[in-house]
């Protein structure tokens, strides 16, 4: 791969954290005013993006069934 401009930030890949509730810890970081990125429609993971341009993949600990109203949030952003 030759040079060029790398715009996706400072850094590569991303952190993870597994979570006992992504749903809770969802809404507790949008309380918070953190911008859920990709919301768990499925349950299982969600990501959110520091204000210095981090991803932050969240990990559902075990398994949640979809539930809304995650299951029709939109994509926001980019993570």
């Amino acid at each position: 791969m030759g040079p060029g401009a790398y715009t996706g930030g400072r850094n590569f890949g991303h952190l993870a954290y597994q979570v006992e509730n992504i749903y809770e810890t969802c809404q507790r970081l949008m309380d918070g005013g953190v911008t859920i990125n990709r919301p768990p429609r499925d349950g299982h993971m969600a990501f959110v993006r520091t204000p210095d341009n981090i991803s932050i993949e969240l990990l559902q600990n075990g398994v949640l069934p979809p539930a809304e109203p995650w299951a029709s949030m939109p994509n926001t952003g980019e993570w």
